[in-house]
């Protein structure tokens, strides 16, 4: 009797470790799976924060360069050109905001990247290069302003 309750007792030992260690095992691959993908989040979040400020800055670049085009010739065949590039620019920079709308989590940071996109628009109806440099601050304001929140959700 007493070998049968041995066996009993290490039998239920064995299977309450089996137990147990399947739950630890399962606890510590979901906590690795949800760390993996907290970190993937984190890495698209980082490069589509990045590629939306380097769009609108091209953005930005593009349209300045537009404005002293028509400045000196508004006729001219680059003005064509610079209107073509800001064309193509500006639908890289909406698709850039429609990612940041895609992965951001708060919509205080969606709110602060249309912000930026927008504060592009006054630039060509700039009417001097003193408002030009002014309205080119107040969309460096936006952007800066954009990317400090951003920052703080991938960090």
């Amino acid at each position: 009797m007493e070998a049968v309750l041995a066996s009993l007792i290490a039998v239920s030992g064995t299977l309450l470790g089996s137990v147990i260690t399947l739950a630890v095992q399962r606890r510590a691959s979901a906590q690795a799976e949800a760390f993996a993908r907290s970190r993937q989040l984190r890495q698209e979040r980082l490069a589509t924060y990045s590629a939306y400020a380097g769009a609108v800055t091209a953005l930005k670049q593009a349209t300045v360069a537009l404005w002293f085009r028509l400045e000196e010739a508004p006729d001219g065949p680059e003005v064509r050109q610079a209107f073509a590039e800001c064309d193509r620019l500006g639908a890289a920079a909406e698709n850039a905001q429609f990612q940041v709308r895609l992965l951001a989590e708060d919509p205080a940071l969606v709110a602060l990247a249309a912000l930026a996109f927008d504060a592009v628009a006054p630039l060509r109806a700039a009417s001097t290069r003193t408002q030009l440099a002014h309205r080119e601050q107040d969309l460096q304001d936006a952007l800066n302003a954009f990317m400090t929140a951003a920052a703080t959700h991938i960090r």
